[in-house]
């Protein structure tokens, strides 16, 4: 897998931990104050994030962060 398709992987995971929380790309974007296009980007893989924005996400999801670390090939 290369370092794109991880990124997306992560997006994708982020995208799904969202939707079990029910909320909204602009619900969680208000929660964590930036743009609902910053989540989109998130989301469909086009920010590559540090380590510790993952981290945050996970903080406002209330999920491990291995949850949105897993990579499925």
């Amino acid at each position: 897998m290369n370092k794109k398709e991880v990124i997306k992987q992560i997006g994708k995971n982020i995208q799904n931990a969202r939707k079990e929380k029910g909320y909204t790309q602009e619900t969680f974007s208000e929660l964590m104050n930036v743009s609902w296009s910053y989540v989109a980007k998130i989301e469909s893989g086009i920010l590559n994030l540090s380590i510790g924005k993952i981290a945050e996400i996970a903080d406002y999801l209330d999920v491990d962060i291995n949850t949105l670390l897993e990579i499925k090939n």
